[in-house]
């Protein structure tokens, strides 16, 4: 698939903000809500160009109708803010960057939403929202265990970052969900009361209410786009077959926003390509219904 180089559907509203929302919406002292791009990938070996995912997420939601149908809300009046993209030529570099800007904004009050970029990139966020509030659980959406110890020798590759994340004194645990691929030595680090394996999720309609009593507050969550089946989301890194569909990722989202407090959450690893723009219009308008749930809906 040939990632996409340049924008080629020019969306509504302002160039480069989330939703293309006017100054009212969107000003840094008053939003709710900071969007904070990380367009990072250097250690995805299958289909790269997770780098262009936030821009594309980006300009694909200034085509979003911004009323939520189901929560009958505009959580867009709340404001959000869409910072400027950090830039980082190295892992480490990636890292320390990203952390230093999203606790800044935590600091300030604010929900922060990273965008990604490799799965790597997730790390910094839930690193920073761990110091910053405590003891957290992290609530991992993915077609993939990502508990390599090392990927080729890598400890900050995208295959690592839930061994990473394990890592962090705050993550008091990590669930993970739609899991359908790993590896052997994955496997035998696998926590089996705190994963959801896609193939187990399709035969239990009790799944998600499992899922939500084995997350402690507050929560964190990864969304890897990858948990969507590969014939929903293609533009991705390492699109899988057998995974979640539409609805039942945003029902367990609902679930999760009506049950628990969500702290801050990240999207990764959209490629867009030039071949189809759907992908780039689901996440966000991933981003935005997560944000209906959390802030206008969970709770009805």
């Amino acid at each position: 698939m040939e990632c996409l180089k340049t924008n080629f559907l020019q969306g509504h509203g302002v160039e480069g903000r989330f939703g293309g929302l006017p100054d009212e919406f969107s000003r840094l002292e008053t939003a709710t809500v900071v969007v904070l791009p990380i367009p990072f990938d250097q250690t995805t070996t299958y289909n790269q160009g997770a780098d262009l995912g936030p821009a594309a997420l980006i300009e694909a939601s200034r085509n979003l109708e911004l009323y939520d149908v189901e929560t009958q809300s505009e959580v867009f009046r709340r404001g959000i803010y869409t910072a400027p993209a950090i830039e980082a030529a190295s892992s480490e570099d990636m890292l320390a960057l990203s952390y230093e800007r999203a606790m800044h904004f935590l600091k300030m009050g604010k929900f922060v939403v990273s965008l990604g970029g490799e799965h790597a990139v997730s790390a910094a966020p839930i690193r920073a929202h761990a110091d910053h509030f405590g003891k957290i659980s992290v609530l991992q959406f993915d077609a993939h265990a990502d508990l390599a110890y090392a990927y080729e020798g890598n400890p900050l590759s995208h295959a690592s970052v839930m061994a990473r994340v394990r890592e962090i004194p705050g993550v008091v645990r990590s669930v993970a969900t739609g899991i359908r691929s790993m590896s052997s030595e994955e496997a035998a680090v696998v926590e089996r009361d705190n994963i959801f394996y896609a193939h187990e999720i399709h035969e239990d309609e009790r799944w998600i209410e499992k899922l939500v009593s084995r997350l402690s507050d507050p929560v964190y969550i990864t969304f890897d786009l990858d948990v969507f089946d590969s014939s929903l989301m293609p533009s991705t890194g390492t699109p899988e077959p057998g995974g979640l569909f539409w609805h039942q990722a945003a029902k367990a989202l609902k679930a999760v926003a009506k049950r628990k407090k969500i702290i801050g959450f990240d999207i990764v690893e959209l490629c867009p390509s030039k071949q189809m723009k759907a992908p780039d219009f689901l996440a966000a308008k991933l981003l935005y219904k997560m944000l209906s749930y959390i802030f206008d809906g969970g709770k009805k």
